[in-house]
């Protein structure tokens, strides 16, 4: 097989791993939160006998929450989701943390660190970050053009809601592990 070939297969794959796993943890997260409020403002309104009002207040309730802590959630996921995709054999390549020492010698800066902690991933994280910021920043540019001149919303942002950033953060995510490389000296691709 080619080798571009596998590079990409590689590149999809490792994000369609982490696409789904940071779309059902945060989906999952997001609904622990809203229930957990929504149950919370139950209990403290006295609980009352479920009636149909009460149960319309309690889902318009539900569904704001949800909003609000999908977004919350989003924000833990993408820090923990990064952690899963090191030391990955996909289609014969590895996304590999490299040590972040100080004081590291030549020989440390080149070893690759095998368990990776949460405090291993604070540099590269808040690079790769700021990375999904930039293209999603892009992408919103070009879709608010794209909207402007080819649609028939009569207001700008009309189309717009908590989920569209959502879709803008997954695509963004595909490009950013094929920068993620070049971008911070600690990431490097390998063949396993």
């Amino acid at each position: 097989m080619d080798l571009d070939k596998r590079v990409s297969r590689f590149y999809f794959f490792i994000w369609l791993q982490w696409a789904v796993k940071l779309t059902v943890n945060t989906f999952i997260l997001a609904l622990f939160f809203a229930v957990f409020i929504t149950l919370g403002v139950y209990f403290n309104e006295g609980a009352q006998p479920l009636s149909s009002e009460i149960e319309k207040a309690l889902l318009a309730i539900f569904k704001f929450w949800f909003m609000l802590s999908w977004s919350f959630a989003l924000l833990i996921m993408l820090f923990r989701s990064l952690k899963y995709i090191f030391n990955r054999c996909i289609q014969g390549y590895e996304f590999t943390l490299l040590y972040c020492k100080e004081e590291e010698t030549k020989e440390e800066a080149k070893e690759i660190v095998k368990n990776i902690g949460y405090g291993d991933l604070l540099k590269v994280w808040r690079k790769w970050f700021l990375l999904i910021v930039w293209l999603v920043a892009a992408q919103m540019i070009v879709a608010v053009i794209v909207m402007k001149i080819g649609s028939s919303y009569s207001t700008l942002f009309s189309w717009f809601n908590i989920y569209v950033p959502y879709i803008f953060i997954l695509i963004a995510g595909f490009f950013s592990f094929i920068i993620l490389s070049t971008k911070c000296k600690k990431v490097r691709i390998r063949k396993c």
